[in-house]
């Protein structure tokens, strides 16, 4: 059950940016004073709800016991106390649902870096089945995909795709994607009919805004080249391909698929941004790990993640046990919330399970 201490300390918090908003507040005060009050907004109900039918069993308990209660009237107080008494788990679990530490980059947008692995060419074309999997599922969401950077494969798929992806929740959805995926099934390429097991590297990264990363001038080194590939005689003559590289950090960045070079620089440095700051996030994450070692979002991304079998149109991620026979819809994207929704919801019952250790 919930401390009924810490369930006043809510509505006390409540009633109070109430009368703080009620005042003159301008800029980042009001935003974020706003944003604390709506987050306990969806929670206040539940918890005055919880408040409510917990004093009304002990109330009805009192009645119970009381000997000048009548039998009919008895058997109604007690009908009603088991009722509230099986209600209630319930509700505790919703509002610790809502009380569970919010990570502050689930409502980004996000970045997909997908990379071909062990494998060769049907480890290619699988890295562009992975990608067209999280195209069509967010147009399932009404989400938008802007691709940023990519490597086709001579035989199909690629070698490397990036892409943004524009939408409310993005990361929330995506952020446990990041990892090895690996794939079991007759190749394209293979004449006598053999599974083979192939891989592809999904990153998954919350796109980072300007208050998030500080970056100087003097920290970049930035280069100018003609791009490479297809694009007929422009990218042949125009220096329009720019590399940005972070000197404190190393990480670089490449662009070239814009032809203008003023685009490239602009997309390249929203990914230098977005990866350093998923580096740090993740840094974040590897020292908690030793606290939340059991849990989902790990944040390892040389972890074999989930297996997409084909014969057997099953697909596992191994990280939850899940095991669904219902690959092909999956990989056409409609069916992928199968996946997701078990991710985010086993990683709930995990911060539950801490959360529970904490109270006792």
């Amino acid at each position: 059950m919930i401390p009924m201490d810490k369930l006043h300390r809510l509505i006390d918090r409540h009633d109070e940016l109430e009368n703080i908003m009620s005042q003159e507040l301008k800029g980042d005060e009001f935003v974020k004073i706003s944003k604390e009050y709506a987050d306990l907004g969806n929670i206040i109900p539940k918890v005055k709800s919880y408040i409510q039918l917990t004093q009304s069993l002990d109330d009805l308990d009192i009645m119970m016991n009381d000997a000048d209660t009548d039998s009919d009237m008895r058997d109604m107080a007690n009908a009603e106390y088991h009722d509230i008494k099986k209600s209630l788990p319930d509700l505790a679990k919703e509002i610790k649902i809502l009380l569970l530490p919010k990570d502050m980059a689930d409502s980004r947008n996000a970045i997909l870096e997908i990379r071909a692995g062990t494998g060769g060419d049907e480890a290619a074309i699988f890295a562009g089945d992975l990608f067209r999997m999280y195209e069509r599922y967010a147009q399932t969401q009404g989400w938008k995909c802007e691709l940023l950077s990519c490597s086709a494969a001579e035989m199909g798929g690629y070698k490397e795709i990036i892409t943004s992806v524009t939408g409310t929740g993005v990361f929330a959805k995506f952020k446990f994607e990041s990892g090895v995926h690996r794939v079991q099934r007759v190749p394209v390429t293979e004449t006598s009919g053999r599974v083979h097991t192939s891989a592809a590297t999904v990153a998954v990264m919350p796109e980072a805004e300007d208050v998030d990363i500080e970056i100087r001038d003097d920290d970049l080194r930035i280069d100018v080249y003609r791009a490479s590939g297809a694009g007929g005689q422009h990218v042949n003559k125009t220096e329009s391909a720019v590399r940005i590289t972070h000197l404190p950090t190393g990480v670089a960045v490449a662009m070239q698929e814009e032809k203008s070079q003023h685009k490239n620089k602009a997309k390249a440095m929203a990914l230098l941004k977005s990866r350093i700051f998923d580096a740090q996030r993740q840094k974040l994450d590897a020292e908690r790990s030793a606290e939340r070692k059991g849990q989902v979002g790990s944040g390892d991304r040389s972890e074999r993640i989930r297996t997409y079998n084909y014969p057997q149109g099953r697909i596992t991620d191994h990280r939850i046990n899940l095991t669904l026979y219902n690959l092909p819809e999956i990989m056409e994207g409609g069916a992928l919330d199968d996946v997701l929704t078990a991710l985010i919801t086993q990683d709930q019952m995990d911060m539950l399970a801490s959360l529970d250790n904490e109270m006792l």
